[in-house]
């Protein structure tokens, strides 16, 4: 067993397990589940709507191009709320974050389920958006620094199931409430959404321990062994933790202070990201950019998003049965997103996320292709059965590297002093990609076509993978210092990181 753990290093790490009891295991699983009450939340709303806008547009009068606005607006808010968590985490501390995204959610589904019109729409899911961006950085991080070595790879991929799970159940609330009248049934689709954070929100003040790690940061290191002594179940195990954490928190000041200038540790990280990267972070920041980009413009927002109108335009005119197919298309990601959960430290992030890749661009040309029948009624059944298999097929692929597999990988190298604004950064960009799928995939269609805009999609999941292939090293079992190597190109990775 390795005498010392960086605390940078990977979230799956190589070498021998942290010792850890099933006590200490059990209470990290408890934070992460809760913690995880984050991604529900956001996947539930980032999905509602899907099933929702039919009736929205029956009741409100909202037009197509209004309701692209307002679907996609939704991401360009959520942008606002990923920047702002990262200064969030760092300033009032992981725990609090949670409890602010909760209020956020909270408030954000009560005023878009109370709208009696487009300018109050727009209003709620301004809120609604904040608060996604939140939980999109926040659980990441807090179970990043609150899981034992031991376990960290395993937790760290909870929040992008239960993302999806939140999705799912969107598509069910749909289904359930699509029969009642129509100045009803989407205000409780979406209303119901605000009842998870009023869970979350209590468990945020009662029950979840602040990370060790900001603990230190902030000059609270009794606290932090309080916290640690439960999430390794041993005090001998908790005291080499917490000196290992206000070692490296010392390092990571230091450098921080040289990086910055003296200017704040948070004015430092903005530099040492952006204005003077070393050449590893450089590289670093390049994969996490490049990953978080094409991890949307693959179209995945615009199945999520408008799934419904794609079944349509292939004649599945049953409303029952379009929501049933949505719905269909929910379970398989769920599904299928539990695969990297215990196959990434096996196989590594690279076979996974080529093996997505490939199977994304596969999916969507078939999926374009079945556009190409004739439109309904005169569309075979085989079209409809055609498009529905290759749009699961598609979530499936997705599931399987390009939806969880990206996070792990921008957590793994992202060091310590990085980590909040680095993740924020990433997912930032994400939210600018999201919203551009959102927001332009009806005019899209309209201008090239159903097919014609699936054929863009796999064209982007194809150069997709060219990215993975080309510029992203695998990180599986490595140490922080041979992480750093992989992306320093004047670095040479340690004899062990090449045997491995």
């Amino acid at each position: 067993m390795k005498k010392e753990e960086d605390l940078e290093s990977p979230l799956l790490s190589d070498g021998e397990p942290a010792p850890a009891d099933s006590k200490g295991n059990a209470y990290a699983l408890v934070c992460t589940l809760l913690a995880s009450l984050t991604s529900i939340i956001y996947g539930y709303n980032r999905g509602v709507m899907s099933g929702a806008q039919k009736f929205v547009q029956a009741d409100l009068g909202v037009t197509d191009g209004q309701l692209e606005v307002l679907i996609g607006a939704t991401s360009v808010y959520s942008l606002v709320g990923s920047l702002a968590a990262g200064w969030t985490c760092d300033r009032a501390g992981r725990r609090r974050a949670v409890a602010i995204s909760a209020a956020l959610f909270l408030a954000g589904s009560a005023v878009t389920a109370a709208a009696d019109g487009y300018a109050a729409l727009m209003a709620g899911q301004l809120v609604t958006g904040i608060a996604c961006g939140f939980g999109l950085v926040i659980a990441p991080v807090y179970i990043a620094e609150i899981a034992p070595a031991s376990s960290r790879g395993f937790l760290s991929s909870i929040p992008e199931i239960a993302g999806n799970s939140g999705i799912l159940l969107s598509y069910i609330a749909d289904f359930a409430f699509a029969g009642l009248p129509t100045t009803l049934n989407w205000r409780l689709m979406i209303g119901i959404g605000a009842v998870p954070p009023l869970f979350l929100a209590a468990a945020a003040v009662l029950a979840m321990p602040e990370t060790p790690r900001w603990l230190v940061l902030h000059g609270h290191p009794d606290e932090a062994r309080r916290v640690l002594a439960r999430t390794a179940g041993d005090a001998a195990v908790a005291d080499r933790r917490l000196q290992e954490i206000v070692t490296s928190v010392r390092e990571a000041s230091k450098n921080a202070a040289v990086s910055g200038g003296g200017k704040s540790s948070s004015t430092g990280v903005w530099r040492e990201i952006l204005l003077r990267p070393t050449p590893a972070v450089r590289r670093v920041m390049l994969a996490i950019v490049g990953l978080q980009v094409f991890q949307q413009a693959c179209g995945v927002a615009a199945l999520v998003l408008y799934a419904p109108r794609v079944f349509s335009h292939v004649g599945i005119t049953s409303e029952r049965a379009v929501l049933g197919a949505t719905v269909l298309l929910g379970a398989v990601k769920t599904a299928a997103i539990v695969v990297p959960l215990f196959l990434a430290d096996r196989l590594g992030r690279r076979p996974m996320l080529l093996a997505s890749a490939g199977g994304m661009a596969a999916s969507l040309l078939v999926l374009g292709l079945s556009m190409r029948a004739p439109p309904p009624p005169a569309a075979s059944w085989w079209a409809a059965a055609t498009c529905v298999a290759a749009a699961t097929a598609f979530m499936a692929a997705f599931s399987l590297g390009f939806g969880p597999v990206i996070w792990m990988y921008g957590s793994e190298i992202l060091p310590l002093r990085l980590r909040a604004q680095g993740t924020g950064i990433g997912t930032a960009v994400n939210r600018v990609m999201s919203a551009v799928v959102g927001m332009t995939f009806i005019s899209m269609y309209e201008a090239v076509g159903m097919a014609g805009s699936f054929y863009i999609f796999a064209a982007f999941s194809a150069a997709a993978w060219v990215f993975v292939y080309a510029c992203l090293p695998e990180t599986k079992g490595r140490t922080l210092e041979e992480m750093e190597a992989l992306f320093d190109a004047g670095a040479k990775p340690s004899p062990r990181a090449v045997l491995s």
